[in-house]
């Protein structure tokens, strides 16, 4: 008996240790594996990158670069909300790719001399290593949505940042929206995306449905990008003024709306491409503004109808792709 017994553990021992053996080999097949995988996800975004045609623009390339065109233009639409610009300047003018500030003012009075002395000051506080932001009121005598659009001369950079006074965005993601932005310079880069779909009439024709927010979450697409947080060319602005048909700057005027709608038109009607969402933090320091107000994407409908007629066709083109910062993400 006592021979068995002596058998019987030393054959326990050393199945144990076979299977310790296993189960440590099991786990090296397992995390070579891993590494694999790993590397092959890596092999494969740089090749994906290179295949998109995207450049890579490092964060620290703004402080190397004194050359303006690397830098961009904050276009900020403000209205009688002097808190709110000052929060929104204040935020901005610390994002290290700034190079100039451009306020479209459409007040009847001009700006204060306390506000000029704030924003100033905030500005030089901001203003680190040697860089200095240049800060400029658009004054217009008429109050018009399609003020924010005006050309504006000697611009310092090519690069705009069309923006609300009552939104901001983080500089990380302003950064990375800009770097985008530098690898195709000709479309909208944006942090707000909206989308159209086509509904069909009885009988014949068609007629375009405005979506909202809601509609880009349960489609997966989008169209386009607002100009309340978008970056584009500083072209555009002669093109909207100049080349786009006049009845549709005399519509949005008229109606109050529409004049984001109609930037989107303008350049997928020129680039014939979709324009490029980038997925980003909002904080939102006003209160709601006219989307909140009843019949809201009835009017946008109406405003998107009215712009295809006046083209002659449907310009905007839609795109489920999305631009993520992977250094905000858990997983990529």
């Amino acid at each position: 008996m006592t021979t068995l017994s002596a058998r019987t553990s030393l054959f326990s021992r050393r199945t144990f240790r076979q299977g310790a053996i296993s189960a440590l080999g099991s786990v090296k097949i397992k995390l070579l594996l891993s590494c694999c995988i790993v590397l092959t996800l890596f092999a494969f975004a740089s090749r994906a990158a290179s295949f998109m045609g995207w450049k890579q623009h490092h964060a620290a390339h703004f402080g190397r670069s004194s050359h303006p065109r690397n830098g961009y233009t904050l276009l900020i639409n403000t209205w009688k909300r002097n808190d709110l610009l000052k929060r929104s300047i204040s935020h901005y003018s610390s994002c290290p790719g700034l190079v100039s500030i451009h306020i479209v003012w459409s007040e009847p009075d001009p700006p204060s001399d306390s506000l000029n002395k704030f924003l100033n000051h905030v500005i030089r506080l901001n203003s680190k290593n040697g860089r200095r932001i240049e800060l400029k009121y658009d004054i217009n005598e008429e109050d018009s949505l399609n003020n924010r659009f005006k050309e504006i001369k000697n611009l310092k950079t090519d690069a705009l940042f069309s923006i609300d006074d009552d939104v901001i965005f983080p500089c990380r993601s302003m950064e990375l929206a800009f770097s985008v932005w530098q690898s195709a310079p000709d479309t909208m880069v944006g942090f707000v995306p909206r989308v159209h779909w086509v509904e069909k009439l009885k009988g014949e024709g068609e007629k375009f449905i405005y979506g909202g927010w809601w509609s880009v979450w349960w489609t997966g697409t989008y169209s386009m990008v607002l100009s309340k947080a978008a970056f584009f060319h500083k072209k555009y602005l002669s093109m909207y003024t100049y080349q786009m048909p006049a009845s549709i700057r005399e519509y949005t005027s008229k109606n109050r709306n529409c004049e984001d709608i109609a930037m989107s038109f303008l350049v997928a009607n020129a680039t014939g491409a979709p324009p490029v969402w980038v997925t980003g933090k909002i904080f939102e320091i006003g209160s709601t503004g006219i989307s909140s107000l009843g019949g809201h994407n009835e009017k946008r409908t109406e405003c998107v109808n009215r712009f295809v007629a006046e083209y002659g066709h449907m310009p905007l083109v839609s795109t489920s792709m999305k631009v993520v910062d992977s250094r905000s993400s858990w997983f990529w």
